[in-house]
């Protein structure tokens, strides 16, 4: 075994080769479990207000009852369109239970984006904040939804905060654009009237669909990737087999400031940490840095998840750096790369080791993590989960030996069923029991992978390969330099050349400069032939750098 999986030796004390996925029969036991373990514990809390494990199953079980109630079936598909707040694994538990297929959705997406993934998901109902309801209402016609529970940002905060905040929002910041939604019912509403309803009493099976989770879209066309009962077991039970020797039941506090809707902090913050009775933080705007930075001051975490750009947003405040990190256990980086001298800024500020994951939407998402005691590799993704391999492939799908580069494929429980609706890309992505990542990269004579860059980002020079992160991860190292994003371009000589993207911390330098330091680290072949300098980089709301709205610049 250990031959075949050279990563085993390499696990700390503690973590087991492998996990039984089929522990719990479904989801919902599993967080029934977790629900009924911690009691009476504080479980989420949002802007101070909290709410104990026993609120949220008690709750939940209102929810679940409201759906039902309303004449939704088990395996109806059910939006969930919000921000972190109160509301969400209150939904997302009761959705569950009812036996619905949870779409997770980005509230900020446009009502063309909405409209696609409601009617390609065939859902039937949406948990809405009212922010975004306007945009619910100019496409609601074109989509099969039914039910609407509409919520405000401080519905679930208590009297007189929910008074105050949703005043503020309304009233002084105007963020609630006028919309007519009539037959919408509140989410106190719903709570109400299903604690009259029948207890739900739903079994799904572990085969069955309860996600229907899209992919970005970064690099073509958002797809419905069908996350089974299963594969979100396994992963959570994965999740909590790397980090049980660090972490203690019933006493962490992790910080949630990615997005729930997302599948990193979906399965790792929401679930994972659920099974660890964790006092999950839940932040509703991450992009406001000094409320963050207060937030972790107010509640000291230990442990934090997030990526590149949060974490180099935080690393650039005073007030951050002044804080007392001494409870911080963990910090693990997930949903792009972690780039190194962030990584080194972030242990030399806080003292704790900042361990990069990896995994996509179809893989729920973990497939590797770096050993969390600090022992992992720099730059590295780590070693792949108990009960999941990992293996590199050339294009013909022949598995290649360490050191030589190609695809990324793993084979796992965690593994998705496929894309809803795509047999087509399903059959591209899933070959014999392997899914195929798209991400290029190696692993290392002691198992430990690392990636190179997304297949489709990569640019080619003169008949040599580029991979834009490399020339990233340079660019941010100049000390003047707050963050870069590369691109290829069309050249007359080479076929293609490379153009960067920088937003400066010093407006002092210039492209001379930093053409200079260029080529003090790169071989000429990989050196910007364009620098372009931005105030900001366009991003996703989990704050991934979209290349290719860059490159369609």
């Amino acid at each position: 075994m250990t031959e075949s999986h050279p990563w085993l030796k390499n696990y700390p004390a503690g973590i087991p080769a492998n996990i039984n996925p089929d522990l719990f029969p479904n989801l919902n036991e599993l967080i029934i479990d977790a629900l009924h373990r911690y009691g009476n514990k504080t479980a989420f809390s949002c802007m101070d207000k909290k709410l104990t494990f026993n609120q949220v199953n008690k709750y939940a079980d209102h929810f679940a009852a409201f759906l039902l109630g309303k004449g939704l079936q088990p395996g109806d598909r059910i939006a969930i369109m919000m921000p972190n707040l109160l509301q969400y694994p209150i939904a997302l538990f009761g959705a569950i239970r009812a036996g619905l297929v949870v779409v997770n959705t980005n509230p900020l997406y446009t009502p063309r984006e909405m409209q696609y993934q409601f009617a390609d998901s065939g859902a039937k109902a949406i948990v809405i904040v009212e922010n975004f309801a306007s945009n619910l209402q100019k496409i609601i016609g074109e989509t099969s939804i039914e039910l609407v529970i509409k919520t405000s940002i401080g519905e679930m905060l208590g009297f007189p905060k929910a008074q105050i905040v949703d005043f503020v929002i309304k009233n002084l910041k105007k963020m609630v654009p006028a919309y007519h939604l009539p037959n919408a019912i509140s989410f106190s509403k719903a709570l109400a009237e299903g604690s009259h309803f029948p207890k739900p009493d739903i079994h799904p099976l572990p085969e069955d669909t309860v996600l229907l989770q899209y992919t970005g879209g970064t690099t073509g066309v958002s797809k419905g990737a069908m996350l089974t009962h299963r594969n979100l077991v396994a992963n959570v039970l994965q999740n909590r087999a790397i980090m049980q020797p660090f972490l203690s039941e019933g006493v962490e506090v992790a910080l949630c400031a990615l997005p729930l809707y997302h599948i990193f902090a979906f399965t790792v913050n929401c679930l994972s940490m659920l099974q660890f009775g964790a006092h999950s933080v839940l932040v509703t705007n991450p992009r406001d840095i000094n409320g963050l930075i207060k937030t972790i001051k107010n509640n000291p975490p230990s442990l934090i998840t997030g990526i590149n750009t949060l974490f180099n947003a935080l690393l650039q405040q005073d007030d951050f750096v002044k804080l007392d990190f001494s409870k911080l256990k963990a910090t693990v980086g997930g949903g792009m790369a972690v780039q190194n001298p962030v990584a080194v800024a972030w242990e030399k500020i806080t003292g704790c080791y900042l361990a990069q994951g990896y995994g996509l939407t179809e893989t729920s998402p973990t497939l590797s993590v770096n050993p969390i005691d600090g022992n992992g590799k720099l730059g590295s993704i780590g070693l792949p989960l108990p009960s999941t391999s990992m293996r590199i492939v050339d294009d013909s799908g022949k598995v290649l030996e360490p050191g030589e580069i190609g695809e990324i494929q793993a084979s796992g429980p965690q593994i998705m069923k496929g894309y809803y609706n795509q047999p087509e890309e399903t059959a591209v992505s899933l070959k014999d029991g392997w899914f195929s990542t798209g991400d290029l990269g190696y692993m290392e004579p002691d198992g430990f992978f690392r990636i190179v860059d997304r297949k489709k980002d990569m640019i080619l020079v003169s008949g040599f390969n580029v991979y834009p992160n490399e020339i990233e991860e340079v660019l941010v190292s100049h000390p003047d330099v707050l963050e870069a994003a590369v691109v290829g371009m069309q050249d007359g000589k080479s076929g293609e050349a490379v153009k960067a993207f920088v937003v400066l911390k010093n407006k002092g330098t210039n492209k001379k400069d930093l053409l200079a330091y260029c080529r003090e680290n790169l071989t000429a072949y990989k050196i910007p032939k364009e620098i372009v300098f931005k105030d900001e980089l366009p991003k996703t709301n989990v704050g991934k750098i979209l290349r290719r709205e860059l490159k369609s610049e």
